[in-house]
């Protein structure tokens, strides 16, 4: 195969440097065609067929179902490694010894808390705010409550930087549910593991101590696990263009759970779930909305099926949808809406329609029955996305800062009016 991409434009051929992954992806090095073509660009759309960057932490395969990060195997690590473990992996790039892992953990502790004054700025939203504007509000606050900026050359600070926002994120977003539910506002313990502790935070009431159930335990520490990275979807390449404007960190991630707030993106687990509320509301026959979602002329979606980019069974789905049979045999959970949610599965996995298109139920059809199986607010899933969305979000930052790359700064086709001249307010 020749290193060398041409591309002819009239009579002028120019020739660019092809660049190889280590996946054997191949990209055209495009970054000199608008010098040496006299301004000449291309266009993509929604960026699908443009790499923005050279990335060292996840690699995904949408047609073969694969995704690793940092080289291993989603599914090694939802078996084998916790949710902490694989932050560190993202990271730092290499899974922590003991050692590491424990003092990466006491780090995060000494940083678990934050200044009082935040429960002053969660008062002040309604109850009714949704949490995603409650927590893309409180990231943000945290810039004023560490106002020194990173300097990325320097490794204590960088580390300094990401123990706080890994320290203090978790009981941001326990807040934002406790605020929701009414709940007084906690810390967690320095007697508990990672997840163990956002449980506990978001749980626990305040008349009874809040028992670890290990079943669900373990179907949140996956479910973190599974939402830690994806490549550069939109709320990661979010975080990385606003970072690469020498944001700080926490101003970053603050950008990105905005992005993620969307119903095509983040939002997509809460999307499912109110999708089928609706279909309860209408009586909960779910043949008729399998044929009404095979019909091109009905304008309903049938959210949580198929995937953007897996163009197979998305590899996360295989593992949430055990952990999901396993938390609503534990819970004994009796609920209708769970009822259409399995029998929606079930109709999909057995409908030639379905399987023929390879339109499977995803990552986000599963998290959704586990967070209501658990008692999670629907408005709280993107939340819970979030905060397992965090280590990738900030191993993309810290990979783009390292890299020195330039600020964002995308191109476009202009196709508005040409030049017009003034006309005066009483002319026109």
């Amino acid at each position: 195969m020749s290193d060398i991409a041409k591309l002819q434009i009239g009579e002028n051929t120019y020739e660019f440097p092809l660049i190889q992954g280590t996946e054997n992806e191949t990209a055209i090095d495009i970054k000199t065609l608008r010098a040496v073509s006299n301004g000449v660009v291309t266009i993509d759309p929604g960026f699908k067929n443009t790499g923005s960057c050279q990335s060292a932490i996840t690699f995904l395969d949408g047609e073969k179902g694969i995704l690793r990060y940092r080289g291993y195997s989603i599914e090694e690590l939802a078996e084998k490694a916790d949710f902490l473990e694989v932050a560190y992996l993202l990271i730092f790039g290499d899974l922590p010894t003991k050692a590491q892992l424990d003092k990466f953990y006491n780090d995060i502790l000494d940083n678990a808390i934050v200044d009082d004054d935040i429960k002053k700025i969660i008062d002040a939203f309604p109850k009714n705010a949704h949490p995603m504007g409650v927590l893309s509000s409180l990231t943000s606050s945290l810039t004023a409550f560490n106002p020194s900026s990173v300097n990325v050359d320097s490794e204590e600070d960088m580390y300094n930087a990401i123990v706080k926002i890994m320290g203090k994120f978790p009981v941001l977003v326990a807040w934002t549910m406790r605020k929701l539910n009414g709940l007084p506002l906690h810390y967690g313990s320095r007697k508990l593991g990672y997840v163990e502790n956002v449980m506990k935070m978001m749980f626990e009431k305040p008349n009874e101590e809040y028992d670890i159930n290990p079943i669900v335990k373990n179907a949140l520490d996956k479910l973190l696990i599974l939402h830690a990275d994806h490549e550069q979807n939109c709320s990661t390449s979010t975080v990385r263009i606003v970072g690469s404007s020498h944001a700080g960190l926490f101003a970053s991630i603050s950008a990105g759970i905005s992005a993620l707030w969307g119903p095509l993106h983040g939002g997509a687990n809460q999307a499912v779930l109110e999708m089928l509320e609706a279909i309860k509301k209408d009586g909960g026959d779910t043949k008729k909305y399998m044929g009404k979602a095979k019909d091109k002329e009905d304008p309903f979606r049938l959210m949580g099926f198929g995937h953007r980019v897996y163009k197979n069974f998305d590899p996360r789905a295989k593992i949430i949808k055990v952990a999901a049979d396993e938390v609503l045999g534990d819970l004994g959970v009796q609920d209708p809406v769970l009822d259409i949610a399995k029998g929606l599965e079930q109709e999909a996995l057995n409908d030639a329609y379905f399987v023929d298109r390879k339109l499977y139920p995803n990552v986000d059809f599963y998290s959704g029955i586990i967070y209501r199986a658990m008692g999670i607010p629907v408005e709280m899933f993107t939340v819970m996305f979030a905060l397992g969305r965090l280590p990738g979000w900030i191993a993309q930052w810290k990979e783009m800062r390292l890299r020195k790359e330039p600020i964002g700064r995308p191109r476009q086709i202009y196709s508005g009016e040409n030049y017009r001249p003034f006309v005066p307010l009483d002319k026109r």
